[in-house]
């Protein structure tokens, strides 16, 4: 491990144990607890060796009570404290891990567009199955233990050296002979795990695609060739975690035999030693008792500090994403219009995505309050890019885009973000009730509230004709709904949150001829007075706008009515053409 490698670790490791930082007192507390926990656990044999050398060889039994009585009272104060220590243990953890989370949670909400798009849910939920489980591991398992562990090794080579000096030798060699080749096993077993860790991930991210993508794979008739790639990636995962395992007991085989290879020479030099008086029976009897203790503790301590660096290093994917730049942030000193009117202006505004071509190219427009756009042309030709910087879910490379003549980026994002209503192709309802799903759009809304914003959407009557009405389960993503009657829920969420710029990200292009009527007369009630942005391929739902604008290779090529571009024979004449010559090809294929 290089340097950079290391200070990574700690980086990674210090960050896990900031967490901690706020229950100093119950740390205090756990200290104390393990501390009265080894010392009544090294005490014992310390009492043992007395009343062997002290009471039975020399039969004086008038003080056996006494330190019969005081080796109870040492015991259970012991498993008092070992059972405050355990509770305080799982406390602190799991308190830790929910601020941790919450963190996690926070940081996931700061995230702009740009880390959502390059990164699947998948991905995420694996971080939350492995990263965050391997840190809540070193709250609940590592750390107490490894601090135990040391402790107890710590007062129980003083007690050994105590006893006697020479014996305390013998584990030198035995320790080392251990410490020589055990790291072997432990990176082996750490390497492997590793990469079982990352086989999980991989594996996680493939059930998950499984489960969300379930109807297109039975629609295409793709299960075996899904259950295929799945399966390679079990298999891999599989491999590696038997390949950790098999360190693993190869590491544990071996710990024993340098920990029996260390008792056997001990019996061999006490047993020299007891013969020459040099030491005496309660005291062997003491130091083996210890001598056991202390070299599992020992072996285990290495062990725990291996794994638990692996941990780390498992961390550190956690700790990277913590500290990614938030790109997308609140000024300072926001502004905050009292009422927000509805006038877009885009000046000279340009952007390109990372490591990419700009996509936006100097784009100018000017949007009255109330006034209805319409974003056509060919795919790429940076519609949504631009529904994208209006929401300010990314922010343009130069130029600027202003409401109400306030550049957005100086407007606080909740304001901002307030004002603007957007209905998408794809509707994301949540699995829950059809009343929370509109509620979703103003959570203070009023059932009063929630019903005039489905009448407005047309959606009311279909409601009422569901099996609950307004707390009728929708499923998972709004399973149990039409197409058109998800996007009437949709634009009632939207009406409920009365906003003054409405974005309409082809809102019908997916949509049957009966459910984009239905959903068109929903929007053209919802719209009024309202600042309208549409994307349409569909140019039939989008002739009735004030302005149509052609965006081609990142610029406003053209802005007009549509029967004043149409006049030019222009942009707009060629893409009408084009779908005109499309439909009719559907039309064939229909009546075939």
């Amino acid at each position: 491990m290089n340097d950079s490698d290391r200070k990574a670790t700690r980086r990674s490791y210090l960050w896990a144990l900031s967490f901690l930082r706020p229950y100093g007192k119950q740390i205090s507390l756990l200290a104390l607890c393990a501390v009265l926990s080894v010392a009544g656990d090294t005490m014992t044999p310390k009492v043992i060796q007395y009343i062997i050398d002290h009471v039975v060889q020399q039969g004086n039994f008038r003080v056996f009570y006494g330190l019969l009585g005081l080796l109870v009272t040492v015991n259970v104060l012991m498993l008092f404290a070992k059972n405050k220590r355990n509770i305080l243990q799982r406390t602190i953890g799991e308190l830790a891990a929910r601020d941790m989370q919450s963190t996690i949670f926070k940081q996931l909400r700061k995230l702009g567009f740009a880390h959502y798009e390059r990164h699947p849910a998948g991905e995420t939920l694996s971080m939350f199955n492995s990263e965050v489980m391997s840190v809540q591991r070193i709250y609940r398992q590592y750390l107490p233990s490894i601090i135990d562990n040391l402790l107890y090794v710590f007062i129980a080579i003083i007690l050994l050296l105590n006893i006697n000096a020479w014996l305390t030798l013998i584990m030198i060699p035995t320790f080392c002979l251990y410490y020589l080749f055990g790291p072997y096993f432990e990176k082996k077993a750490a390497h492997y795990g590793k990469k079982s860790g990352q086989g999980r991930i991989a594996f996680n991210q493939k059930v998950y695609e499984s489960v969300s993508g379930f109807r297109e794979f039975r629609a295409f008739g793709a299960q075996p060739w899904y259950h295929s790639r799945t399966y390679k990636e079990h298999k891999a995962w599989s491999r590696d975690y038997l390949s950790a395992a098999t360190y693993g007991f190869a590491r544990g085989s071996f710990r024993r035999i340098t920990f029996y290879m260390g008792a056997i020479a001990l019996f061999l030099t006490g047993y020299y030693m007891l013969k020459h008086d040099m030491v005496s029976l309660g005291g062997f009897v003491a130091f083996t008792l210890l001598y056991m203790s202390t070299m599992f503790k020992l072996t285990l301590l290495v062990t725990q500090l291996t794994e638990q660096r692996l941990i780390i290093h498992q961390t550190a994917p956690l700790y990277e994403f913590m500290h990614k730049k938030i790109k997308i942030e609140d000024p300072e000193d926001p502004i905050e219009p009292a009422d927000v009117r509805g006038r877009l202006q885009f000046e000279n505004v340009e952007f390109g995505y990372l490591d990419q071509p700009p996509v936006i190219k100097g784009f100018n427009l000017d949007i009255k309050p109330g006034e209805k756009i319409a974003f056509v042309g060919a795919s790429g030709g940076g519609k949504t890019t631009l529904f994208k910087m209006v929401g300010r879910f990314y922010d343009p490379t130069s130029g600027v885009v202003k409401l109400d003549g306030a550049p957005i980026h100086e407007m606080s994002l909740e304001k901002l973000r307030d004002s603007i209503g957007y209905v998408f192709q794809e509707t994301y309802l949540f699995g829950s009730t059809v009343k929370e799903n509109i509620q979703f759009g103003m959570p203070s809304a009023t059932d009063e509230e929630v019903i005039e914003a489905a009448k407005a959407a047309y959606a009311h009557d279909f409601i009422m004709q569901l099996p609950d009405g307004y707390n009728t389960q929708v499923g998972e993503r709004g399973v149990k709904l039409s197409g058109g009657q998800k996007q009437r829920v949709a634009i009632a969420r939207m009406f409920i949150k009365q906003p003054a710029v409405i974005l309409l990200d082809e809102a019908t292009s997916s949509l049957d001829n009966v459910s984009e009527y239905e959903v068109q007369q929903a929007l053209d009630r919802v719209l009024v007075g309202r600042t309208t942005i549409a994307i349409a391929h569909r140019l039939s739902t989008v002739k009735h706008f004030d302005r149509i604008v052609v965006v081609h290779e990142g610029r406003a090529a053209e802005i007009g009515s549509y029967e004043e571009l149409m006049a030019r024979r222009g942009l707009l004449y060629e893409l009408e053409q084009g779908h005109a010559g499309v439909a009719a090809v559907k039309d064939e294929v229909k009546a075939v």
